[in-house]
């Protein structure tokens, strides 16, 4: 499958709505669950496998529909975009939690680390393979980057924060391969704990990076934001990234930034001239579907620093926590205004 070749592509960050016959969106409105959450899911085995792929459809249909070009497979069979991969990989245990307090005290149980970090078997390789054999678009699919999920998980066998991040790059990048086996076009990193610890980060993120993407051909994203719209409202969100304009030094081809909730200043991307920025222009925390000339505007302010032929239109991040046909909305809007901007560049 070729990528677009026009200008201006659209594509989505991750995540698509899952339906309320699947899940339980009121538990899963309360957190980003770093363990598994299997309450969440309202349909048991053996059938829950089948209705993840009925929904599944759906999400790629509704992509499709509103003009996306890339399209991922809305992560409808995850509880979240990090916890299905950590707790599938052996060395992890999920069963006994620990607890980690954020600065602003809220307790999150996280998988404890017992052991050497393996991959054991291939994790979201038929979540590629059902994607690939059902939207003729160009696909992308995500992991969770090697930082993000050292942080997101306590240490008690490496005791050494770096170990513990390459050792998730060595199993996130088999997983790449196998993914780029099974027909991914565009592989995406989803590494938002970089400004949560930029000190750690600085250290050592993009050293894990390049390792988790290590011969990895097709186009790769990595993706960075201040935390779900639904978790994490604007008002507590930075005007900047404490951690970005490092990502200049990283192998991924692309960076995924969220802009437009917290009205981000663009001219931080001029340090990442060498990459293509997938400019989120979608705020997820404003239930209104924004009309089309307010999302092209934004588009226009990104064209200011970014040049059309570096530019990917996207939300500001995964949509699962949005009522379906805002998604769908704002997904269409979005890709209208696309259009529009891509005609005033012909």
């Amino acid at each position: 499958m070729n990528l677009p070749s026009h200008l201006l592509p659209t594509t989505v960050v991750g995540s698509y709505p899952q339906p309320d016959w699947l899940v339980d969106r009121a538990m899963l409105s309360k957190s980003v669950p770093r363990i598994r959450l299997q309450g969440m899911w309202r349909i048991q085995r053996p059938q829950l496998d089948d209705a993840q792929d009925d929904a599944t459809i759906v999400a790629i249909h509704d992509m499709e529909q509103a003009g996306i070009d890339i399209v991922s497979d809305g992560e409808i069979r995850r509880e979240s975009y990090s916890n299905r991969f950590a707790t599938a990989l052996d060395g992890i245990d999920a069963d006994n939690p620990a607890i980690i307090t954020s600065p602003s005290g809220i307790k999150t149980p996280v998988p404890r680390v017992v052991g050497p970090v393996r991959r054991m078997h291939p994790i979201e390789l038929g979540d590629m393979e059902f994607l690939r054999r059902n939207t003729r678009h160009a696909a992308k699919i995500t992991l969770p980057g090697p930082f993000t999920l050292s942080q997101q998980a306590q240490d008690d066998f490496y005791r050494d924060d770096e170990e513990l991040a390459m050792a998730f790059a060595e199993v996130v990048n088999a997983e790449a391969r196998d993914l780029q086996r099974a027909g991914a076009d565009v592989i995406q990193l989803d590494e938002p704990w970089v400004r949560n610890n930029p000190q750690a980060a600085r250290r050592y993120a993009v050293k894990a990076i390049n390792r988790a993407l290590d011969r990895i051909t097709v186009p790769t994203i990595v993706h960075v934001c201040f935390g779900y719209a639904a978790i994490v409202p604007g008002s507590s969100k930075p005007s900047g990234y404490a951690f970005l304009s490092e990502l200049a030094e990283c192998c991924a081809s692309q960076i995924a930034i969220e802009a437009a909730q917290p009205r981000l200043d663009l001219g931080v991307l001029k340090d990442l001239s060498a990459k293509t920025i997938v400019l989120g222009v979608l705020d997820l925390g404003d239930p209104v579907i924004e009309p089309v000339a307010v999302i092209a505007e934004r588009i226009r302010n990104g064209l200011k620093v970014v040049s059309p032929e570096r530019l990917v239109v996207a939300p500001d991040c995964g949509m699962k926590y949005l009522p379906r046909a805002t998604a769908f909305g704002k997904l269409k809007a979005m890709s209208s205004a696309a259009a529009r901007v891509r005609e005033e560049l012909a």
